[in-house]
């Protein structure tokens, strides 16, 4: 049985893209990759919208990024941003978005969607990192040292942020007849 595309799940989609946009704009330029907001959008998506739905709005960021819209961090646009350095982290959004999802459509309880958001974020990290090294041909310890190491503690108050908020806005879109 065909499953119909509801309206509201691409309009949520679409504004998930938007916030992870503006988020992204929000940003410490702190070395090689920029401190940005980006990485809660991808939480806050994971914590509101079905798995599938949470990824494509990852995607569509990316997507949006990748034609030329100016959506990633410091207005920059274009496949010269996703092929560049801190491309691998943008593709890892989708991960992160997923596995968040995913924890709070099967089990719904915070342990477990602390753990996929952690395991979302090492997937991004992991997946960036091994980006960062190629493009720029940086050993593994400059490139934690870069890349990861001065992001773990502000990107975990992002998850449990995006967890504290999503928890409060489901409730209130579920009370609104939208969630």
């Amino acid at each position: 049985m065909k499953r119909k595309i509801a309206t509201k799940d691409l309009v949520l989609t679409a504004l998930f893209a938007a916030l992870t946009a503006v988020l992204a704009q929000i940003q410490l330029p702190i070395g090689p990759v920029p401190f940005n907001l980006a990485v809660f959008g991808a939480f806050l998506s994971g914590m509101l919208l079905a798995p599938a739905w949470a990824a494509a709005s990852m995607g569509v960021y990316m997507l949006l990024g990748a034609v030329g819209i100016p959506v990633f961090a410091g207005f920059m646009g274009g496949p010269a941003v996703l092929l560049g350095k801190t491309g691998g982290y943008v593709i890892g959004y989708i991960f992160i978005a997923l596995a968040t999802a995913l924890a709070v459509k099967h089990s719904g309880k915070l342990p477990v969607i602390g753990a996929a958001m952690l395991a979302g974020l090492l997937v991004c990290y992991g997946f960036g990192t091994a980006w960062f090294m190629a493009v720029t041909g940086a050993d593994l310890v400059s490139a934690l040292g870069w890349c990861v190491l001065p992001f773990i503690v502000p990107d975990v108050c992002k998850g449990v942020l995006a967890c504290v908020l999503g928890r409060l806005l489901a409730g209130r879109l579920a009370k609104a007849g939208v969630a």
